[in-house]
This record gives C-alpha cells, structure tokens and sequence, in this order.
C-alpha cells in the first residue's frame, strides 16, 4: 500500500476548503424576499421516544425558544453504530427559519442538549444554510 504524498494531500485539502467556500456564498435573492438562514435539526427516535414524547419536547423546548415557528417533518435515517452495524430509525426534522437578528446558536445547541439528555442520544444533527424567504 502505498501512502499518498504530502502534494496530493494538500491539493485534496485545497480542493475541498474552496468547494467549501463557495456552498457558503450568500445568495442573492429576487425582489421580495430576503436573506435569512434556516437551521434543520435532525431527531432521531430511539424506540420508546413516541409521537407524544416528541410533542411535549416540542412544546417544552423548541416552541419556548422559537415562538415564531417551525415545521416537524418525519423521516428515516440510518448510520453506522459504534459496533459497526447498520441502524436505521424513524427521526422528525424540525425546520426552522432563523430570525434576521441576534445569534440564535445559543437556543439551538440548548435545544439540542436537551434532546440529547432527555432521551439518551448521542447527537442531534444540525446543517443551516443561508436562503431566500419571502413571508
């Protein structure tokens, strides 16, 4: 087996980092809608995590720290565990559209801390992504 050299590497980490920079670009958005961000978290249901437990979540936590809403969508997802098996489970993902004002990080990570501690998970996915909203 042969070990790549430190060239190719670093072209690899070149490539990447500027693939990286231009996915972050700012859109420009039509006339009527404005920039804002979106934070998507993805829940993962554990079997015993019901539809009601994750309702009293929502109301508990997310509602309290996003008052202005957000959408629950189900899905399914799956990945490798720590035994190298595949696990697949049921998830809600939660689409928040972020307010043009203040860091909202802060309420997210708490949100997903507590997700996490309540019901035993390793994580909760979080992608956000800058976009175009007309309301």
């Amino acid at each position: 087996m042969s070990v790549p050299s430190a060239s190719f590497l670093g072209a690899i980490a070149l490539s990447l980092t500027l693939a990286g920079c231009a996915s972050l670009r700012t859109p420009s958005c039509p006339t009527g809608q404005e920039r804002l961000r979106t934070a998507q978290m993805f829940f993962n249901q554990k079997p015993g995590v019901s539809d009601a437990a994750f309702r009293k979540f929502v109301d508990d936590e997310l509602s309290p720290r996003f008052p202005d809403g957000l959408t629950i969508l189900n899905g399914g997802g799956q990945w490798r565990g720590s035994e190298n098996q595949l696990i697949r489970e049921a998830s809600k993902i939660v689409v928040i559209v972020l307010p043009a004002r203040g860091d909202p990080s802060a309420k997210i990570e708490a949100a997903r801390g507590a997700y996490k501690k309540q019901f035993q998970q390793e994580t909760v996915l979080l992608v956000t992504q800058a976009t175009c909203v007309s309301f």
